[in-house]
């Protein structure tokens, strides 16, 4: 049996704003652009950055045209909408074309769907990642993020394991860009509490709604957790300090699904409803296998195949610590935990608005 979540005081919110990615007069595409981390990134870029164009690639016209009303090019004469689909490397290439950046967020992202629709999720998530990567080296874009999860590490269903399979296409990527130059990383990071499908704005609209209680898969539950902006910032952090191959895990809270319930809802009870297939009690982000691969930072770990020994070496040299032997980053074992101030300002942050 796992040991309880450690909750100490007040854990200060890291905001990973420190290095920053500078964008500005460069051509940035983001796959999978109308989602929720795309419309934040796009939100956090017009704010603060005057970048050459920035592309928002994805599938669905309608979340592209609500978009454009919100970020159109008449004050925002960079923006660039591309209808395009992951599983096609021509349209791809054709986006592309002079890029510099590539976030990579497009994924089909939810356990269940991806659990009932196998050849789909594979179809996005693994021959998608490779077509990403493909077009990036043909069009010799210079760095590539790709967004993960924590059901990568140790995956139990099939959308961890399609972003398993695609967290070790792009690490492998480097070794076939050859000249292009093209590097390459992966940030790994937990669930996004204001993002579309997340359990908090469910949470709250339940209750907004009168609901009598708030449904709870298992009251042991334990879940890493991250906002929006923070996700935003982790990218473009880690886009500064890439050297290629990496995957970054940023050092974020964990709490219970029943201490986030309470806090959005105090004056509702719980009713247990059973874990969900492909569903763990608890999420893992550096498992224990890859602990001799990891490097700890102030506010992030950073995981390095075995043969990039001089990579490994640049983050020992700035301030980087090896991992001592049997570390594992997991949720319910996670030394940082939010004190009930700490939570309500995670809940304020994500959901404002």
């Amino acid at each position: 049996m796992s040991a309880a979540l450690p909750l100490p005081a007040a854990i200060p919110m890291r905001d990973f704003r420190s290095p920053m990615a500078n964008l500005d007069g460069k051509t940035v595409l983001i796959t999978g652009g109308t989602g929720s981390f795309g419309r934040a990134m796009v939100e956090m870029v017009c704010r603060q950055f005057t970048p050459k164009k920035l592309i928002i690639y994805s599938r669905d016209e309608l979340k592209q045209y609500e978009m454009a009303q919100v970020f159109g090019t008449e004050h925002y004469p960079f923006m660039r909408y591309f209808i395009g689909d992951v599983r096609d490397q021509a349209r791809l290439e054709t986006a592309m074309r002079g890029v510099d950046y590539v976030i990579h967020a497009a994924a089909l992202k939810h356990v269940t769907v991806a659990e009932y629709n196998p050849f789909e999720c594979i179809k996005t998530n693994v021959m998608g990642a490779e077509n990403v990567v493909n077009a990036a080296i043909a069009q010799r874009v210079k760095k590539v993020v790709a967004l993960s999860t924590d059901k990568a590490a140790n995956p139990i269903n099939l959308y961890g394991a399609s972003k398993l399979a695609s967290d070790k296409i792009f690490c492998a990527a480097e070794a076939m860009a050859g000249d292009a130059g093209t590097r390459f990383c992966v940030v790994r990071y937990g669930n996004v509490v204001g993002s579309r499908g997340s359990v908090a704005p469910y949470f709250q609209k339940l209750a907004a709604e009168g609901a009598t209680s708030l449904p709870i898969t298992d009251e042991r539950m334990t879940r890493f957790w991250i906002t929006l902006e923070q996700g935003v910032n982790f990218v473009l952090s880690s886009l500064e300090l890439m050297q290629g191959c990496e995957i970054f895990v940023p050092k974020i809270p964990s709490m219970k699904t029943t201490e986030l319930a309470t806090a959005i809802a105090p004056h509702l009870p719980h009713k247990v409803v059973g874990i969900r297939p492909g569903e763990k009690l608890h999420e893992i982000m550096v498992p224990e296998d890859d602990a001799r691969s990891t490097v700890e930072l102030d506010d992030r770990y950073v995981i390095l195949p075995d043969a990039y020994v001089a990579r490994r070496r640049h983050y020992l040299d700035h301030g980087g610590r090896a991992a001592p032997e049997g570390f594992s980053y997991a949720s319910d074992r996670n030394p940082e935990g939010l004190d009930a101030r700490g939570l309500q300002l995670l809940l304020a942050s994500a959901l404002k608005g």
